[in-house]
């Protein structure tokens, strides 16, 4: 079930494309619907599933670096969401979601995940205490319009005072994120950084 690179724009077509392409490749695995969760599917799933397993990906990492100008931001005040980009390692969740309950759930996730087709949807390795598992994921592109690059703390901070969407803050969901991956054994340093950094300016209480 690799993912091809596909040239299609930005926007509604490509989502299209992308869901019909994603849900034909998960028919033909004749399996439950695996989804692995790094952000806020970890504390905010909003979907029925059968089991959540601890599961960590070689080759893609979690980063704060994506552009949102709905959900966490707006066209005015950019916020941020995270994203999967390529390099290094991730510790998530995978979310064995029944068949019955496949494509209901896929239409669920598009909507909220990928209204503009940013995300670049693979089907990814995923170790476990169960073996290793191929689940869906939503990564992002270096090259995608909405990946942000390093951002310095003064940027941070601004983001963290300003941006919000229609889900809220960027900040509040850095500390649901945290806060949801510590609840399953899980420390990602650069993101508690960020914490530490936005509590210091006053902008939170230190988790």
């Amino acid at each position: 079930m690799a993912s091809k690179a596909i040239n299609i724009p930005h926007g509604p077509v490509r989502s299209e494309h992308l869901l019909l392409r994603t849900a034909a490749e998960w028919r033909a695995s004749g399996d439950d619907l695996l989804l692995f969760a790094y952000g806020s599917l970890i504390w905010r799933p909003e979907f029925e599933y059968a089991e959540a397993l601890p599961a960590k990906v070689l080759g893609f990492h979690r980063v704060l670096r994506m552009r949102s100008r709905v959900n966490r931001g707006s066209p005015q005040e950019p916020g941020l969401v995270l994203a999967l980009i390529s390099g290094g390692s991730c510790r998530g969740l995978v979310y064995r979601i029944p068949r019955a309950a496949g494509e209901e759930v896929l239409a669920r996730l598009w909507a909220r995940e990928m209204l503009n087709g940013v995300y670049e949807p693979r089907w990814l390795n995923c170790d476990t205490a169960s073996g290793r598992l191929r689940a869906l994921a939503f990564t992002l592109s270096r090259q995608s319009p909405n990946w942000t690059g390093q951002l310095h703390e003064p940027e941070l901070l601004h983001i963290f005072q300003h941006a919000s969407g229609r889900y809220g803050t960027t900040l509040d969901y850095l500390l649901r994120t945290v806060q949801g991956l510590r609840e399953h054994g899980i420390r990602d340093m650069e993101l508690e950084r960020q914490v530490h950094l936005a509590a210091q300016h006053g902008l939170c209480a230190p988790l």
